[in-house]
Formats: structure tokens, C-alpha cells, sequence
């Protein structure tokens, strides 16, 4: 090969292989990506299942999180959702009433407990949650932050629990409604309320707050998270998900974060 023959093919080489090292990679396909909407208090056992779900390629995931009630509003509305995790039976039931989740494929996925929360900082020490205990004092000038009692699912179970111990009516005009659990922890660990109620795994999450009680199991209704397929977008890749949300893997994020499987 004469030299000008050499260097045509050094060049042509060199120039094929920066064009294949250029070519970008398939576009994950919205068809191969499974769109999961759960509740706000999932959000990292959810996210790190995600991404495992990725790492070993069966499909891509895009997560939405948010108390359960705007959640199945807004699959109601027809957001693109594939499949909701619910933080209470409600907001499933609300939207299977409306035929909008695939009921076949319903199944309850997880539990928690709820419980009492303090800054890290705060010299307040264990409380014992009884009936009639006195939180309106526990509260002194603040308020008690939780998620909003008309809608969002761990305030509902607070309230019910507070209801049922007797202290609700004492600090009802004292809550800090907020939109979702996540929000009503971070007022917590702001110090911008001085207790707080919140699901066991929220607090778990992070050292800015402590546990001061654990509300009774009996004080408010079990602390169920259904899962489902959400109607008319049960994909291959939604169904791999919800399989793969059962999972020994799975399991063991879950579990590490303080939810027990059901």
C-alpha cells in the first residue's frame, strides 16, 4: 500500500469509528417506561427500587410523588400514570369506585405506624401516649404539624389516633396542616413546629428529628398501602414493575426503610 493509500485508510478509519462513537443511544421509549405515582411517604424506598429496576434494564421508570389524594385526583383526571401507590385504602378505593384502576391487579403492598416527632434538638424527652395525654401542654405557643386531616392519609390516621386517645379537640385549632407527610417533617426538622406526627419510616429518614412516641396500633384504623395498575395503562413494563415491587430485592429496600411487606 503506497503512502497516500495509507493515510486515505488511517483517515477513513479514524473517521468511521468518531462517527459510531457519536451515535447516540435508543431513546428509552415512553412505551418501555413504566410512569409510578406513590405516596409522598414512599419516595426513597420508591426511588431506589426505581433505580435498580433500571440498573437491570427491565424498563424505564419515572416516579411522581404526593399525598395520596392529589395523586388519585389526579389520575382521575387523566394523568399518564401506569400505577399508584396509595398511603391508605381511601384514595383506592375512591378510584376504583371509578373504575379508573384495573382491580384484578390490586394487592396491599405495605405497612407503617405513625408517630410522634420532635426536633433533634428539642429537650423534649419520650412521651407516653396514652389516653387523655396532655399534647395541647406538650405543644406550649406552637403547633402540632401534620398532614393535612381532611385529605392527606397520615393525617387522617393522626387524627383518628388523637380522637380516639382524647386529645384531638385540645389541639384541633393548633394544627399545621400540611400538603403531605414530607411537608409536615420538614417543619419539623426547620423548628418551625415543635412536634409533629408522621409515619415511622418518615422520621427514620432523617437525624434533624426524634421519636418521642408511637402512637397505639389501636388508636387508629391499620396503616395499609394498596398498589395497583392504573385502567387502560397496564403496559409489559407496568406489570414488570408491580412484580418486581414484590420481589426479594424490593423487599429488602422496603424493609430498610422501615415499611413492613405485607
Amino acid at each position: 500500500m503506497n503512502r497516500k493509500r495509507k493515510i486515505g485508510y488511517l483517515f477513513g478509519s479514524a473517521l468511521i469509528a468518531l462517527t459510531l462513537f457519536f451515535i447516540p443511544a435508543a431513546p428509552v421509549l415512553a412505551s418501555d417506561t413504566v410512569t409510578v405515582f406513590a405516596a409522598a411517604s414512599t419516595t426513597n424506598a420508591v426511588t431506589e427500587i426505581g433505580k435498580l429496576f433500571t440498573e437491570q434494564k427491565m424498563g424505564g421508570f419515572t416516579p411522581s410523588f404526593a399525598s395520596s389524594s392529589t395523586l388519585a385526583k389526579q389520575i382521575e383526571s387523566g394523568a399518564p400514570a401506569n400505577l399508584f401507590i396509595s398511603a391508605n385504602e381511601k384514595w383506592m378505593d375512591y378510584l376504583q369506585e371509578k373504575k379508573m384502576i384495573d382491580s384484578g391487579t390490586r394487592t396491599n403492598l405495605l405497612g407503617n405506624r405513625i408517630v410522634l416527632i420532635a426536633p433533634a434538638d428539642s429537650k423534649l424527652g419520650a412521651v407516653d401516649i396514652a389516653p387523655h395525654f396532655d399534647l395541647a401542654r406538650l405543644l406550649a405557643d406552637g403547633k402540632l404539624a401534620m398532614g393535612d386531616p381532611d385529605h392527606v392519609p397520615a393525617g387522617m390516621y393522626g387524627k383518628k389516633a388523637l380522637e380516639a386517645l382524647g386529645a384531638w379537640q385540645g389541639v384541633q385549632d393548633r394544627v399545621a396542616r400540611a400538603k403531605d407527610v414530607r411537608a409536615a417533617l420538614a417543619l419539623v426538622e426547620r423548628g418551625e413546629a415543635p412536634l409533629g406526627v408522621v409515619y415511622g419510616t418518615d422520621a427514620a429518614i432523617t437525624d434533624r428529628v426524634k421519636v418521642v412516641g408511637t402512637f397505639p396500633a389501636k388508636s387508629h384504623p391499620p396503616i395499609v398501602y394498596p398498589v395497583a395498575l392504573v385502567a387502560g395503562a397496564e403496559t409489559p413494563v407496568a406489570k414488570s414493575f408491580l412484580q418486581f415491587l414484590k420481589a426479594p430485592e424490593a423487599k429488602a429496600i422496603f424493609e430498610k426503610y422501615g415499611f413492613t411487606v405485607r
